[in-house]
């Protein structure tokens, strides 16, 4: 068994300066903490796999395909693969559960 708490993903993803920790990679999943201070950019590209947001905590925007929604503690966000995305307006220092299936960059070779 592998497990997890959100204080600790935390204290690990302050240590490295990067906004998103992996923590967890198999064939059919990965999974990781995506930290974003208030008032920060989000450039992340579309990915070649389907991904879910899971926000712990903070206040935001995210564009999913030109529409937007406000998030907070508790959104769960489904984005397709190749979809464009990002979070914009943060208001609120924002904490993503991130889940990629299947794991992240492993269908980027192949389409």
């Amino acid at each position: 068994m592998l497990a997890y708490e959100i204080a600790a993903l935390l204290a690990t993803q302050a240590l490295q300066d990067r906004p998103y920790h992996e923590f967890l990679r198999v064939p059919a999943l990965s999974m990781g903490l995506y930290v974003l201070p208030a008032g920060a950019a989000d450039g992340q590209q579309p990915h070649s796999e389907d991904e879910v947001y899971y926000v712990v905590a903070g206040r935001a925007q995210i564009q999913v395909d030109g529409a937007d929604r406000a998030v907070q503690a508790g959104s769960v966000v489904f984005v397709a693969a190749g979809v464009p995305h990002h979070f914009h307006t943060i208001d609120e220092a924002l904490q993503v559960l991130v889940f990629f299936a299947p794991a992240e960059y492993t269908q980027a070779a192949h389409g």
